[in-house]
């Protein structure tokens, strides 16, 4: 049975707990969170006494955090392409730690979008990018978690714009811990065939491990021309049993009423499939 997260980003305005409490009340199975919203500066830093806190409010308030995304915001300047040794030496660091802060918050899963650290601009660039995604398989396999490749289409990155390509990525690493996604946003402005035929295609193959739920023109599912019947219905054909995350970028009209409307109109969809 597949289950729909609110991404906590929407709704960062409010504090965590109650972020996790309307998250619950309006019927999301849990959280994704962007560490940003935790700490600006340094949230894989986050100390342990914060981290058994956050995960205690979550799942007290019957949202408990499914997930990480938008991973390499904060600290700035981060790049898993850079050439630069001192660079990559702290982005390698801020991956291990945020791979520790999400299983100690609990989470299962970590998305690695983060399309401004990822820009390849030179030689070497994908090859590191690549070495990155492999140490990122390795240390998420440690703990249990999967790291997954966010496709992202060529407007926001130049690296791992579509899903055949993400998967041959992670395919050429073969990690357990690494794994792939479907972004219906990304999907819709960059792929040439429609979101619900390519999870037809790739969810059985065992290298989609999630699935972000949001409109080409960045607002939440229902908010704009994309239909999501056919892709929830490709979800359940397929046998699809991970987590999908509510991941609008424009909240409209604001956060909380974006958050609602999304739920109310994909569990009226689930209930005709």
């Amino acid at each position: 049975m597949m289950r729909i997260a609110l991404c906590n980003e929407v709704v960062a305005t409010l504090p965590f707990h109650a972020q996790a409490k309307l998250a619950a009340s309006l019927g999301y199975a849990g959280l994704e969170v962007a560490p940003f919203t935790l700490d600006a500066e340094a949230p894989h830093l986050l100390p342990a006494s914060r981290r058994a806190e956050l995960r205690r409010i979550a799942e007290g308030e019957g949202a408990p955090i499914t997930s990480l995304h938008w991973l390499l915001v904060a600290p700035a300047g981060l790049s898993i392409t850079t050439a630069d040794a001192a660079i990559r030496a702290r982005t390698l660091d801020a991956v291990e730690r945020l791979i520790g802060l999400a299983a100690d918050l609990g989470a299962t899963l970590l998305v690695h979008g983060s399309p401004r650290q990822r820009q390849v601009a030179g030689h070497g660039d994908a090859e590191r990018a690549e070495e990155a995604m492999a140490k990122a398989g390795a240390l998420a396999a440690q703990h249990g978690l999967t790291y997954c490749l966010e496709p992202l289409d060529a407007g926001q990155t130049n690296w791992a714009t579509t899903v055949a390509e993400a998967i041959e990525i992670v395919a050429r690493i073969a990690s357990p811990g690494l794994k792939t996604m479907l972004d219906v946003s990304a999907a819709g402005n960059g792929e040439a065939e429609p979101a619900e035929t390519l999870l037809r295609r790739f969810v059985p193959t065992g290298w989609i491990a999630h699935v972000h739920l949001n409109d080409r023109n960045r607002r939440g599912p229902g908010q704009g021309t994309d239909r999501f019947a056919p892709v929830l219905r490709a979800l359940k054909d397929t046998h699809y049993t991970g987590f999908c995350a509510v991941e609008p970028f424009d909240y409209h009209p604001d956060g909380a009423t974006s958050a609602a409307r999304a739920i109310g109109y994909l569990s009226g969809i689930l209930e005709t499939l």
